[in-house]
Parts: structure tokens; C-alpha cells; sequence
């Protein structure tokens, strides 16, 4: 899809001199498409230089279809606990996976058109260009046999799964998180390999819709994200019959009798894991490689993500970089967001930094896990001076006329002046209660102003009150709404 008229020799393979622009934006993903409507708004001529699929990873391979096989688990699982609750008899729902992988490719190509192809014909000068690799050179951007030329750049090219060093791993045929997602056969088991948030939304997910789930991991589930919270969710998977093997060792992958066969060291003994498909999910590399960045003095970290600054510049004048192939947040509102402001920064429009400070994040598990500021492990390295708070959902009435208790609330706060530092929440409705915990933070409520807060009863934000009211009260002696 190219908006443009090609400027090629059609005699010769020399790049030929293209148009000049105001900006170039290589990638048309979310950071891209936020960096070119920015500019444009401002009255910019931009360059959006196509690199993979229009749309970028979230819509295309990311949050859309995961969270849409999410919920449709979601939906067959409800059949079965609904049990939990006095005179409700469970039931199992008939799961077509080929049918709901349809339905989530379906719902990627209509968000695609409507959020990111459609949109193009509303920036007359935004144009469009999808013509093969692109690479940076002096001056520009060369794609398709000519240059584009423009004082300022913006790399936006994303990342892709990354694929671990074991042996025997190259021997056999392995799924990543897309090829799950797409795959139009549903398999009888797998083993998700990694315990990140990807490989613990898949693997609830697939047992969901009727698949033997092994999730394996090095280190324990969530690994960043507080002990706590990573128990419970870690307790709530194996519950619903998800085999949770943590703290091993990978030592090889081999095809075995129908399927797949990874080799873990336990305790200083071997043993193997068995499935009919191995899912990989550990972690996700920039895409970065090709853009013959090292030329034009572009620093890259060991695993290629683009080193940036606070406004999001890069090593090399009028490079800036924005989104999941730089070393920054790797969630999608956050490309767009860094986005802004590398073109805010590059235009001169208005002077901005990358704040993360109050960035809340979600894992959609079920129960959900999410978190917004410091953990208790980061406050300490900070240098502060640490209070924490921690209740567990049974401490909340809302969880408990919902029969469903699974989870815990954890606050963060500085000891001295009662300053909330951060929090994070497994519970099932927790991704909608971070935000409250995120506007906290951005503007610096202490502890006792938020168990001060008038919250409405019977609701999984109250969670938040009373977790802060805990911090100098016991939970045990107060009546409903109290404090």
C-alpha cells in the first residue's frame, strides 16, 4: 500500500534522490503512527516508511488477538466457576478453536483497517511508503532503490520474539506467541517455555480452551513484579490445573513420540517434559538489525534496543527512536507516548521528557496482576526508607460477595513521610483498579489520604482504602466502610 509515486531507475539498481520531508518515520506501528499524527497536526510534511505489517505488533500479533482469546477463555471457563457459588451448578462449555482463531483474525483485520489503514486519507501530508526494507544513510532514509530525504528521523521498528540459546531448540518446530494465536488446530498439550507475562497469559488462555499446559520457567513466574503477587497468581494457575514447574534449568529440546521433549535440571538431576507443541515466550528482541544503525553512530545494548535519551533523542543527531526496538517501557501506550515525545522534542513544539514515574502495567491473568511505581525491593534500592502494607483479598468485601478470593493488594510506601511509592494488585478485576493507584502517585498522596478517601463499598478498588488503612490499623477491627 504506497500512496506515493515510486522514484525509481528503472535502468539502474543505484539509489536515486527522492522527495524531502520535514520528518521520515521508518515503521507504522503505534509509535509511528502517533510520531506522524503529531507532526502532521503541527503542519509537518512526514515520510511513514512501512517496516512489516501496518499496524505494528499490538494490533496485528500482540494485545489484540491475545486479549481476544482471553476473554473467549474467559467465557468457557465462567461455565465452570460458576460453581463457586451456592446453588449454581457448573457446566463445560463446547470450545471450537478454530472457529474463536478465526473470529480473533477477523477482529485484528477490522481494527487494523479502522485504526491504522483507514486513517491515512485523514493526514493529506502524511505519506504512506511500503517498498521493501528500509535503511538509514546519510542525510535520509533509502527504501525501495531511491533516498527520502529529511533533517529529522524517527525509528519506530518494533521488536520480534526471541528465540533462546538451547540446545537442539533449531531441530525442532517451535511456537511463539503469534503461532499460538493463529495456529487452526488445537493441541492437546503444550509447554510454554518462560514465566513473563506473555507465557502466563497464554498458557491460562490455551488450558482455558481445553489444553494440557505445562509453563516452565528459570527463575518463578512474574519475576519482577512483588513475591506476593507472583504466589498468588502462581497458586490461582495451579489450581485450574496448570502444571507450574519453576526455579529450573533448560538443557535441550528434542522431537520425541507426538511432539516435543525439553530437557530441565532440577536439584542437580535431569528429567523430561513432554507436549505435543513447544510455545517459546522468553522475551522480545528490537528489531533494529539491517538499519545499518552502527554506521551512522547509533548505539544499540546487547540485545539491539536503541539507546535513548529522557527525550528520546538518540547517539546520533536528528535520529530519535520511540517504542519497542529502543531500551524503554515495553507496552504500546507507552510507544505512542514515548512517540510524542521524540517529535514534540525533534519539531521543537514543546519541550518534553519521558516520565514512567506513575506508568501503571497489566498482566491479564485472571486474576489479573497489575502495578503502577516502585516495588518494595526498587524502594530500597532508591535509598528510601521503606513501609509496606499487604492484605489479601478476603480482606475485601467485594471479593468476598463474589466468592472469589484469589489474590492480594500490596502498597509501598516511604517510611518518613508516609509518601506513596507504589503498589501492585492480583485480583480478578485488577486492571481496572491501578489507575486509581496511578493518579496517587501522580500527585503524591500519602498513605493516609488515600485511607482517608471516600471509596464506594462492595467495589475491588476499595482494596486499595483498605490496604493503605493497614499500614496503621488492623483490618480485623473495623466494621464495614470504617475509617
Amino acid at each position: 500500500m504506497d500512496q506515493t509515486v515510486k522514484k525509481k531507475d528503472c535502468c539502474s539498481s543505484k539509489e536515486v534522490s527522492g522527495d524531502q520531508y520535514d520528518l521520515i518515520v521508518v515503521g507504522a506501528g503505534s509509535a509511528g503512527f502517533s510520531a506522524s499524527i503529531t507532526a502532521a497536526e503541527a503542519g509537518k510534511r512526514v515520510a511513514l516508511v512501512g517496516h512489516g505489517t501496518i499496524g505494528g505488533t499490538c494490533v496485528n500479533v500482540g494485545c489484540v488477538p491475545s486479549k481476544a482469546m482471553i476473554r473467549a477463555a474467559e467465557a468457557a471457563h465462567g461455565g465452570a466457576s460458576a460453581a463457586r457459588f451456592p446453588g449454581i451448578a457448573s457446566c463445560q462449555h463446547a470450545v471450537d478453536w478454530p472457529a474463536v482463531v478465526k473470529g480473533t483474525t477477523d477482529l485484528v483485520a477490522e481494527m487494523r483497517h479502522k485504526k491504522y489503514i483507514d486513517l491515512l486519507p485523514a493526514y493529506e501530508n502524511v505519506t504512506y511508503i511500503e517498498d521493501g526494507p528500509a535503511r538509514l544513510v546519510e542525510g535520509g532514509v533509502a527504501v525501495g532503490g531511491r533516498v527520502i530525504s529529511a533533517p529529522r528521523i524517527l525509528i519506530a521498528t518494533g521488536s520480534r520474539p526471541h528465540q533462546p540459546a538451547i540446545k537442539g531448540i533449531d531441530t525442532v518446530e517451535t511456537l511463539d506467541s503469534t503461532g499460538l494465536l493463529t495456529l487452526p488446530d488445537r493441541p492437546e498439550s503444550i509447554i510454554v517455555l518462560g514465566g513473563g507475562y506473555i507465557g502466563c497469559e497464554l498458557a491460562q488462555m490455551a488450558s482455558r480452551l481445553g489444553v494440557k499446559v505445562t509453563l516452565v520457567t528459570r527463575s518463578r513466574l512474574l519475576p519482577g513484579a512483588e513475591p506476593e503477587v507472583a504466589q498468588a497468581l502462581t497458586q490461582a494457575l495451579k489450581t485450574e490445573g496448570i502444571t507450574v514447574e519453576t526455579g529450573l534449568a533448560y538443557v535441550s529440546v528434542a522431537k520425541a513420540a507426538g511432539g516435543v521433549s525439553l530437557t530441565v535440571e532440577r536439584g542437580g538431576k535431569t528429567e523430561d517434559l513432554t507436549a505435543e507443541r513447544l510455545v517459546v515466550t522468553t522475551g522480545r528482541i528490537a528489531n533494529s538489525e539491517n538499519l545499518e544503525l552502527e554506521e551512522l553512530g547509533i548505539e544499540t545494548d546487547a540485545r539491539g534496543s536503541i539507546k535513548v535519551g529522557q527525550d528520546m533523542a538518540t547517539t546520533r543527531a536528528g535520529v530519535w527512536a520511540a517504542g519497542d526496538v529502543t531500551d524503554r517501557d515495553q507496552f504500546v501506550y507507552m510507544a505512542a507516548y514515548g512517540a510524542r515525545v521524540a517529535i514534540n522534542n525533534a519539531l521543537g513544539l514543546e519541550q518534553m521528557r519521558y516520565d514512567n514515574a506513575a506508568m501503571p502495567w497489566v498482566v491479564f491473568t485472571d486474576p489479573q496482576v497489575a502495578g503502577v511505581g516502585l516495588s518494595e525491593a526498587e524502594a530500597k534500592t532508591a535509598g528510601y526508607d521503606v513501609k509496606t502494607s499487604v492484605i489479601t483479598l478476603d480482606n475485601v468485601p467485594r471479593a468476598a460477595a463474589a466468592r472469589d478470593t484469589r489474590g492480594v493488594i500490596k502498597l509501598v510506601a516511604d517510611a518518613k513521610t508516609d509518601c506513596l511509592l507504589g503498589g501492585q494488585i492480583a485480583a480478578p478485576e485488577g486492571s481496572d483498579t491501578i489507575q486509581t493507584l496511578a493518579m496517587t502517585l501522580k500527585f503524591g498522596m500519602t498513605a493516609g489520604a488515600l485511607g482517608a478517601t471516600i471509596f464506594p463499598y462492595l467495589t475491588t478498588v476499595e482494596g486499595l482504602k483498605l490496604a493503605a488503612q493497614t499500614f496503621d490499623k488492623d483490618m480485623a477491627k473495623l466494621s464495614c466502610c470504617a475509617g
